[in-house]
Parts: C-alpha cells; structure tokens; sequence
C-alpha cells in the first residue's frame, strides 16, 4: 500500500477545461479554445482534446493511417511538415467526436491562460503543496550521509511519495557531482541542477536536482536540493522509511 494519495481519475474520464489552452509552433500560434476538455488516457493526468475548429488550417496533415482505441477511431495526422513533424489524432465519431489529441511535443509550447505549461497537462484533481517542516529528515546512501535538516520544505503532489527539499547548507555536496541533466514538471517548471551521487559502493546517477526559479505555487523549494526517495536510504525523526517505487519523477 502507498503511503500517499493515489490517483483518483478514471481511465476515459471527460471532463471540462475551464482554461485557455493555447499551443505554438514555429513561431504561430496554431491552437487557441476555450472549449478543450480534459480526457485520463490513463489515471495519472490527463490530456487535452481540442476542438478541429480551434486549430489553424493546414497545421493537421492526413496520414490516411488510422488506429483503434476504446474511446473510438482515430485518424493519424502529422502536425506541421518535414521529416520531425509531430503527430495528432483526430475523432470523428466516440466519446471525443470532432476533437483532436496532439502529441505534447508535436508544438514548441503550451500554455494554459498566459503561463506555460511542460511536459503534459496539469490534473485538476491533484494538488502539489510545499509545506516548511521542522522535522529531522535524513538522507544517506551505503552509510554516508548526503543531508540531514531540520529545515526541510515538503512537497506534497498528488499520486507521489513525499519529496523532501533541504537548504543547501544542509547537503554534503563533497558526494555529489554535477549532471547535464535538465526535467520540467507541469507544477514546478523547469530544473535548474542535477547532482549524481558518488558516495558508497557506486555512481548513482541524476539522484537529486533543484529548481531555481519555480512556479509561483511552488516558491518555497527556490535553490532547495531534493533527492530521490526511491534510491536513497530516508528517516524522519529517526524513523527510517520504507523504500518506495513510482513510476514518475520528482
């Protein structure tokens, strides 16, 4: 059992998006609605579904291929031209009738009213907090010990373990190395670090990372360090907590 709230959402769900969406590519906008609604492909977040007539003409190019889903047929399109262009989907008929599902990196951007949004919409039935703690948190790896505060900020997101940001003079940087590594999260926005980890036994690659300039919601982790629960050894007031598994990332 996690100990975290799951995803509640049903495979299929519809439901509004109260949002303007808007997309861009090459330069253009070539998507603008106020009339997408949002559908859980599956139960972690959903997509968004556009109505045909909000996007710009000769932005969707008929493959002639089309697949089987359960929400309906549809059609496969190819967004903008050339050998990289993304793709779409366009219904005709089922439970999204005459609305299009792209491909998130299909468009060079998204926003939801004027604030851009990554790597895929943001769910409406999660809820991402940043709460101060003046718990004693600690993180090691084979013995060593890479933080260790009681001045953590929590992060709690909907469907995720607990992700524990600690102050940089709380990290023992000595174990850690810096990455290239870049992640955007549609709650957080972009990273701006990524440490591997050298202590122990092994190199542990990309095992903690920060946000420099966060969304508004989330300014409470600027300049934090968090680390991966699922690969490091993790107590709170002593008590060591059990490892935990997850698909998804910070």
């Amino acid at each position: 059992m996690n100990e975290y709230p799951g995803a509640i959402a049903q495979v299929d769900q519809v439901e509004p998006v109260p949002r303007r969406i808007r997309a861009t590519l090459g330069g253009r906008v070539v998507l603008d609605t106020t009339r997408a609604v949002y559908l859980w492909e599956f139960p972690p977040y959903p997509q968004y579904y556009v109505p045909l007539a909000d996007v710009v003409d000769g932005v969707l190019v008929d493959t002639g291929e089309t697949e089987q889903h359960e929400r309906g047929t549809a059609r496969v399109h190819t967004v903008g031209a050339g050998s990289d262009a993304g793709r779409a989907r366009v219904y005709d008929g089922g439970l999204v009738a005459g609305r299009v599902r792209f491909d998130w990196d299909a468009m060079d951007s998204w926003f939801e009213e004027d604030e851009e949004v990554f790597i895929h919409p943001r769910n409406p039935y999660s809820r991402v907090d940043a709460i101060k703690s003046g718990r004693l948190v600690q993180v090691s790896v084979d013995g060593v010990v890479l933080a260790e505060s009681t001045s953590t900020v929590m992060v709690f997101e909907t469907g995720l373990p607990t992700r524990y940001y600690f102050p940089r003079t709380a990290v023992n940087f000595e174990h850690l190395v810096p990455s290239d590594t870049e992640t955007a999260c549609p709650y957080k926005g972009s990273t701006s670090d990524y440490w591997s980890s050298t202590a122990g036994s092994r190199l542990r690659p990309d095992l903690a990372w920060s946000y420099d300039f966060p969304t508004a919601a989330l300014l409470p982790i600027a300049g934090l360090v968090a680390f991966y629960n699922e690969r490091v050894d993790l107590s709170i007031d002593g008590e060591s907590l059990e490892p935990v598994h997850t698909h998804f990332s910070d």
